[in-house]
């Protein structure tokens, strides 16, 4: 056995690690977190203490009892998990696991995965930051008070299988807010006047309408086409002449590169990646990944960050090689340094950059697959444009009077593209001909523009990470998790692509916190929390009085609103709609699927009526499918358990059948039938051949459509990003 044990998460991080070490190292996976907070109870003191009460997970003791046995054998045991308070409470962890001597561990990071950098944290190690633990373990605990007090309620008070969170809760307070924004939005029309003059050489220019007697235009000083028709028509009286021009240079600075943040924000803008995609590949970019001749490499640094820092050993390389790709010109006569606008920022970190410079994407063009591909790109660009001179711009303007109009008509044009040439932006020049003060000019064309005011748009991945940045709401290791669950928990939907728009169980929920716990849901205070843990952090103050000082009056508001609220006047809402069955009054009621009208006489009437997003009652569909028992066509309709086939000879025949929605993958066990997307009688989804009771073949989770590389059976989409193998004797898993 080696002398020296590396612990590090991953088994592709471990695998790139041991590339630059020798011999005398060894290095393993933890494979994520060992130890946890139980998933079956509560898990932490309430006595005053609020000790947590950790557990090694069934799946993570085999790696526990490799790691133990390793460890036993080793001199030295370094852990070298990521640089973050969760890389630094997986060390801490491990270290209390395994049992360690103090004088036996050492503790090293590294914002690369690189010979060099290996090399560098090896020689300086240090202890286990206690303070970053605590960080960790106060946000982890304040966590799991929020989610197994609060998320009970939410099942008993308003529907099963709800949840909140401390931060999920804003995030979804913030979706449901623009939302209401969006609905309440009523357009406005106004009116704009752009002008084509033409100068006496025959030249044309574009110039809008600024003022009227002096007065700058406001955005609705024509609200109609009739205002705006006359005017236009007087102006077309005026003589016009150019009263003044104006040239001046323009310098364009680079953007800092990327932080977590404004990585998510790209990504989603450019390349159409969640921030749960761009998180997953950028691991893999810094983890490692095979190339040819080289084995495994890690392409990027760290991509958990809030720093804008750059080595000074990246600087000078990039400097080169912006020499050699662009020319000298490109450089700015020093390099160029930056400043975080988060006086959080942890600047002693640094920003999301590639580990070389001289390996342009180009280099990788066929080596990596397209969406890492796409990310290197952007990152590689970013950081190197980072370091490159101002782009110059020669903007003009021209002010032409006519009686009490004022014209205006500017236009720019690149004189030298600096950092544009290696990150272009859709910048078209708008060129002025020549023009001089008192030039007199012929109106040609006066033309009145119809406008309406557009609401605010629905939160993309990229702008809710932005809100969430600017409120100070989390930290870049939670953005994406935070996006991801509000998703898979219901409350949060993709329509039109990449937007984000709240179902209807979001605003039942969101409205109920915010009426009966606004600290748990207001940005101040989860913002004020966050900076309190950036100080137990920091060693400033201790985690377990910040827990006590807020899980009292949290706790307390629980048990109140246990004995107060009702599930009736939490859940439904009355309405002027008649039950078209037995005449009594329906009632606006919340389903797994959304709200949906029911009968106030159940259970002796049980009539419903699905709803529209708009409140609407639901039509439906009609299908080319026959009804087994009367061979009448049947449509489909909405029901508490989803959407299902329903007989149109209703109420003289009830022949129904379940929606069955093809997913495009063959049954493995009969050959012949296709699985499909079904629900039991309680509403939960599941997956089974289409040819049952013939075959009976079935899952609860979703199969990919491929097949496990290790034994060939299928593989399924499984919780938190992972795909499993459908085969409980095969540990087969991978990210998704």
């Amino acid at each position: 056995m080696s002398k020296n044990l590396v612990i590090v998460e991953s088994p592709t991080k471990a695998k790139t690690i041991a590339r630059f070490l020798g011999k005398d190292f060894t290095v393993k996976a933890s494979v994520g977190h060992v130890r946890d907070l139980p998933k079956s109870e509560m898990g932490v003191d309430l006595t005053g203490s609020f000790l947590p009460h950790y557990v090694i997970p069934t799946r993570a003791r085999k790696v526990v009892n490799d790691l133990k046995k390793s460890a036993k054998d080793a001199d030295l045991i370094y852990f070298a998990t990521d640089q973050d308070r969760e890389g630094e409470a997986i060390a801490w962890h491990l270290n209390e696991i395994l049992g360690l001597k103090p004088e036996k561990t050492q503790r090293i990071t590294f914002h690369e995965i690189t010979k060099e950098a290996i090399r560098e944290s090896l020689a300086h190690p240090r202890s286990i930051d206690e303070h970053l633990v605590d960080a960790q373990q106060a946000r982890r605990v304040l966590d799991r008070l929020v989610g197994y007090e609060l998320s009970p309620l939410l099942w008993r008070k308003v529907q099963r299988g709800l949840s909140a969170g401390r931060v999920q809760s804003v995030a979804v307070r913030l979706i449901v807010d623009r939302e209401r924004e969006i609905t309440a939005f009523k357009k406005e029309e106004y009116w704009t006047l752009e002008s084509l003059f033409k100068t006496g050489r025959g030249d044309e220019v574009k110039a809008a309408l600024q003022a009227i007697g002096g007065k700058t235009l406001e955005k609705f000083t024509f609200r109609n086409e009739g205002a705006a028709n006359a005017l236009a028509e007087e102006m077309r009286r005026e003589s016009w002449q150019t009263s003044r021009v104006e040239r001046k240079e323009v310098r364009r600075a680079p953007s800092a590169p990327h932080t977590t943040s404004t990585l998510q924000q790209d990504a989603n803008r450019k390349l159409g990646l969640s921030a749960k995609q761009t998180m997953m590949l950028a691991q893999q970019l810094y983890e490692g990944v095979e190339l040819p001749g080289e084995g495994a490499v890690g392409l990027i640094t760290y991509m958990r960050t809030d720093s804008v820092n750059l080595a000074e050993s990246f600087v000078a390389a990039s400097r080169e090689t912006i020499k050699e790709l662009y020319g000298a010109k490109f450089l700015p006569e020093t390099p160029r340094k930056y400043t975080a606008k988060s006086r959080l920022a942890q600047e002693a970190h640094e920003a999301i950059r590639p580990t070389d410079a001289d390996r342009s994407p180009d280099k990788l063009k066929d080596i990596l697959a397209p969406n890492q591909w796409k990310l290197y790109d952007l990152i590689w660009r970013r950081a190197i444009a980072s370091q490159m001179a101002d782009a110059e711009l020669e903007q003009t303007g021209a002010d032409i009077a006519g009686g009490r109009f004022l014209c205006r008509a500017t236009g720019s044009v690149l004189v030298f593209p600096g950092w544009l040439q290696v990150l272009p932006e859709a910048q078209k020049d708008t060129v002025l001909p020549k023009l001089e003060e008192g030039e007199k000019l012929k109106l040609s064309e006066v033309t009145p523009k119809q406008h309406f005011t557009e609401p605010p748009p629905r939160y993309s991945d990229a702008s809710l990470v932005k809100a969430l940045e600017e409120h100070g709401i989390g930290r870049p290791s939670t953005y994406a998790p935070t996006i991801s669950t509000v998703i898979e928990r219901g409350y949060v939907e993709r329509v039109e692509g990449r937007r984000l728009r709240p179902t209807d169980i979001a605003f039942l929920v969101n409205d109920l916190l915010v009426e009966h716990f606004p600290k748990i849901i207001d940005l101040e205070f989860t913002a004020k929390m966050e900076e309190e843990l950036d100080e137990i952090a920091e060693g400033k103050t201790a985690w377990v009085p910040l827990v006590k000082e807020f899980y009292g009056p949290f706790h307390e508001t629980v048990v109140e609103k246990e004995k107060t609220l009702t599930k009736k006047a939490v859940t439904e809402e009355a309405t002027d709609v008649v039950c078209d069955k037995c005449g009594r009054p329906m009632v606006i009621k919340m389903g797994r699927f959304g709200r949906f009208l029911a009968c106030t006489g159940f259970p002796e009437c049980k009539n419903t009526k699905a709803l529209t997003k708009e409140g609407t009652i639901k039509e439906p569909i009609p299908t080319d499918e026959k009804c087994p028992k009367c061979g009448k066509p049947m449509v489909i309709v909405e029901g508490r358990y989803g959407q299902y086939l329903k007989c149109t000879g209703a109420p003289d025949c009830d022949g129904k059948k379940p929606l069955e929605k093809k997913i495009g993958v063959a049954c493995p066990k009969c050959g012949q039938g296709e699985i499909v997307e079904k629900r039991s009688k309680r509403g939960r989804t599941f997956f089974a051949c289409n040819r049952y009771p013939d075959c009976d073949f079935a899952l609860w989770q979703k199969p990919t459509g491929e097949k496990c590389p290790k034994c060939g059976s299928l593989l399924l989409f499984a919780a938190k990003g992972k795909i499993r193998c459908s085969n409980k004797d095969c540990e087969f898993e991978k990210e998704q």
